[in-house]
């Protein structure tokens, strides 16, 4: 299960249980916990994510063709 799916769960859950009890203000309070605790945690968007791994795909193969030029330029030295 992913880490959306698993909060997203854990979010119902929560929401079911207090919509059986008269603590309302407890959701607003554990909500408020848990986005405290994750602003804690080092962690990116899956859209932050993506454009990283773009650049590194893109550095990789510029890094690739870059090697490639040094061979031939060095073969020719030869």
């Amino acid at each position: 299960m992913n880490s959306t799916g698993f909060l997203d769960d854990l979010q119902q859950r929560v929401t079911a249980l207090l919509q059986q009890t008269p603590a309302a203000d407890l959701q607003k309070n554990l909500k408020a916990l848990l986005t405290q605790q994750f602003a804690r945690l080092d962690l990116v968007t899956r859209e932050q994510f993506d454009v990283q791994s773009e650049l590194l795909a893109n550095a990789q193969a510029q890094l690739a063709a870059l090697e490639r030029r040094v061979v031939e330029l060095e073969a020719r030295k030869e």
